[in-house]
């Protein structure tokens, strides 16, 4: 395998199809924000030790030996896309086949880390020429969350089969760890670090046999069937017509329909009460202002003496601050309407608006990024299936790069992963 293997597309440009993807074939004209573009990422590469090449393998500044390359194969194209977009920009120029890198992720690592000081003190007042606040349309509201879900988890049932494990968990496995604490992650053990990630949850929640569970975000079932495995009863709750029809299939096969329901239901509608509330990584398609809805809706139908546990992607407080009403790639190409949430921020939330509190928290932020890196290399090495679904190399690279930034995320510590449990606190006496 050659240090390329990585890169799912070639150093050739990629022709986008402007109706499907106009931003992506439209390249802006805005020579004075490229300039200040260039001047910007020359700073950042001297700082970062990062090797920008131009084409030819022309460095654009002096770099180390070793260090994470960034190949421009469209200098124009990247540096006005920049400067018009700033990291939306960044995302659609590698759609656009303008940059890429033979080792993505360690690349986006090196700007994940401590990433406010990409900019220059002083000059972040910048960010308002190019920030935009996310559209009114992709606010997570009833109306508006099924539509969010749709374009990401309607996509294709085969499409995630093609890079997920059999149990087709999309969320952060938990792996055996050597000594050191290190994941010892392989694709063969994928599927048992997801079942290792579920019953901990479940035991976290004390889902036994006769609890009545219920799930908020169904995926493709695997947690119902786990929790309906141990006895007991589940509802669980998706928007995703797609997800709910091979989830309700999985536990027919499984011969569990009798003790798992799913429902094509948004959370806030859900009635009933039960032992034990469980979400895996629902948290983060929610959207800031509807957290209260949220966790109000798990108070609501909590049985007295219940647990909730969620699984929730996290960030550190102040970078969820500034992150928020910012319009990014990830929200426009990936998951729009979400917010990732801080831990400061889920207990403000339930301390003001219900009677719940965070009781436990464990959190596996390096086993989020192996299970990033096997999902990664397993869709990369697929890609002509991948192709053969329809989806174009515009999507493609739009999916390797979500991937590999979530990867570099939890690889750099920008984000985290948590098991968190919520319990109401005794009354004293």
């Amino acid at each position: 395998m050659t240090a390329h293997a990585d890169v799912l597309a070639p150093a050739a440009p990629t022709t986008a199809d402007p109706r499907h993807w106009p931003d992506v074939a439209r390249v802006p004209r805005a020579p004075l924000r490229a300039a200040a573009a260039r001047l910007l990422l020359r700073r950042i590469a001297r700082r970062r030790g990062l090797r920008i090449e131009l084409p030819h393998g022309r460095p654009l500044a002096p770099a180390p030996a070793g260090a994470p390359v960034l190949r421009l194969n469209r200098p124009d194209a990247f540096f006005h896309r920049i400067g018009e977009g700033g990291l939306i920009g960044f995302g659609e120029s590698y759609q656009a086949g303008d940059w890429d890198s033979p080792d993505l992720v360690a690349l986006l690592t090196e700007l994940a880390t401590a990433p406010d000081t990409l900019v220059p003190t002083g000059t972040h007042w910048l960010r308002r020429l190019y920030v935009r606040r996310p559209p009114a349309a992709e606010l997570g509201t009833p109306d508006n969350a099924r539509t969010n879900v749709h374009r990401h988890y309607d996509l294709s049932n085969d499409l995630f089969a093609l890079f997920l494990d059999p149990t087709l968990s999309y969320s952060a496995a938990v792996f055996p760890t050597s000594r050191d604490g290190t994941p010892l992650a392989s694709w063969d053990g994928l599927a048992a670090a997801q079942h290792r990630k579920i019953d901990r949850l479940l035991d976290l929640a004390r889902v036994r046999a006769g609890s009545r569970v219920l799930e908020i975000g169904t995926g493709w079932g695997e947690l119902a069937l786990r929790a309906a495995s141990r006895g007991a009863s589940v509802v669980s709750l998706t928007l995703s017509t797609e997800q709910q029809a091979l989830a309700r299939r999985r536990i027919a096969d499984a011969g569990l329909a009798d003790r798992a329901e799913v429902r094509l239901c948004d959370y806030r509608s859900v009635r009933g009460e039960y032992d034990a509330v469980v979400s895996v990584e629902m948290i983060e398609a929610v959207g800031r202002p509807f957290w209260p809805a949220y966790f109000a809706t798990v108070d609501r139908v909590l049985a007295p003496g219940g647990r909730a546990a969620l699984q929730a992607i996290t960030m550190p407080h102040e970078r969820m601050l500034a992150s928020s009403g910012t319009h990014t790639w990830i929200l426009k190409y990936i998951f729009p309407g979400g917010q990732i949430p801080s831990l400061d921020a889920i207990r403000e939330t339930t301390a003001r608006h219900t009677g719940l509190r965070v009781a436990g928290c464990d959190s596996f932020g390096p086993h989020y990024a192996q299970t990033l890196r096997l999902w990664r290399e397993r869709f990369t090495a697929r890609a002509d299936e991948v192709a053969a679904l329809g989806f174009d190399q515009v999507f493609r690279r739009m999916w390797e790069l979500y991937l590999a930034y979530s990867e570099a995320g939890f690889a750099a510590g920008y984000l985290d992963v948590r098991q968190i449990l919520l319990t109401r606190p005794e009354p004293a006496r």
